[in-house]
């Protein structure tokens, strides 16, 4: 049957649930509304992850009126929607420590309302147009509020060979949404193959590796309860997929950059162009 797309999911506020979908639209800097909001700290504008507010996860976001309005939910609080405000306050905002720019904020209603959810003072900003930001990687291309590139690429087969380890040493197998990935791909015949496909060809999408995905904590928050459920799967990751090029740290799945926008959908064929004749995979490890 070849590789297919087994799962879309696009996740509208950075670290929040993500959103599954049957088919989807994807621009430049990724699914459609894939991160284009974020929550920030309302005093200095650094951007709120999972690896510090793990509560994150659980805030179950929602669009309707084709992008025009944002509903938020969350466990013990009311319901909340907001219309989109596409050109309101500017407020500078960072990543990593690093100016991003001005976004938009959101207004006093869905700061409130987040702020009581986390626990501390926080904003919501949107990307606002004309947003430019680069990528980095083998291919970089264009991103919105995602860490450092467009798209999340994991295949089931990755995720049943880390649970066979996991398992084999007596721990709980993990569940696919802990590595929130955009597209996850079925029929790959060997865990990892997503590392070496340097194009993917997904209905009149076109893809292009930029870096394996290098994973911090945030696998290790359950993302129903916004709670951390450690040390899996981190723990086993480290014994097979340390990355020496990137400081030991440990990858899963692939980053891709998007070069032909286009529309995709679950059960869509996966074109790949693999490394072939004896390329090096830039992101392949030494061992």
């Amino acid at each position: 049957m070849g590789i297919t797309v087994q799962k879309l999911t696009y996740y509208p506020i950075k670290g929040c649930a993500g959103i599954e979908v049957r088919s989807a639209v994807a621009g430049g800097t990724g699914l459609e509304h894939d991160r284009t909001f974020m929550v920030v700290d309302a005093l200095d504008g650094t951007f709120r992850s999972q690896r510090t507010h793990p509560a994150l996860a659980a805030v179950r976001p929602g669009m309707g009126d084709g992008g025009r309005t944002l509903r938020l939910r969350a466990e013990g609080v009311e319901e909340l929607v907001v219309d989109v405000d596409p050109e309101g306050k500017p407020r500078a905002v960072s990543l990593f420590g690093r100016p991003v720019g001005d976004a938009v904020d959101q207004g006093d209603a869905v700061a409130a309302w987040l702020s009581e959810v986390l626990g501390t003072a926080s904003r919501l900003v949107r990307v606002p147009e004309g947003f430019d930001r680069d990528g980095w990687g083998e291919t970089p291309g264009k991103i919105a509020f995602a860490d450092a590139h467009a798209v999340a690429v994991v295949s089931q087969a990755s995720l049943d060979g880390l649970n066979a380890r996991i398992e084999a040493s007596g721990g709980t197998p993990v569940p696919m949404d802990r590595f929130r990935a955009n597209i996850v791909l079925d029929g790959c015949a060997q865990p990892h193959d997503e590392d070496l496909m340097r194009r993917l060809e997904i209905g009149t999408v076109q893809l292009a590796h930029s870096v394996r995905a290098m994973r911090c904590s945030v696998p290790l928050v359950d993302q129903v309860t916004g709670r951390r459920a450690g040390p899996e799967p981190v723990r086993t990751l480290a014994t097979y997929r340390r990355e020496p090029a990137y400081d030991n740290k440990i990858s899963f799945g692939a980053k891709v950059a998007v070069l032909r926008g286009g529309a995709l959908a679950v059960g869509d064929a996966v074109r790949p162009q693999w490394y072939e004749n004896g390329a090096p995979d830039p992101e392949r490890p030494a061992s």
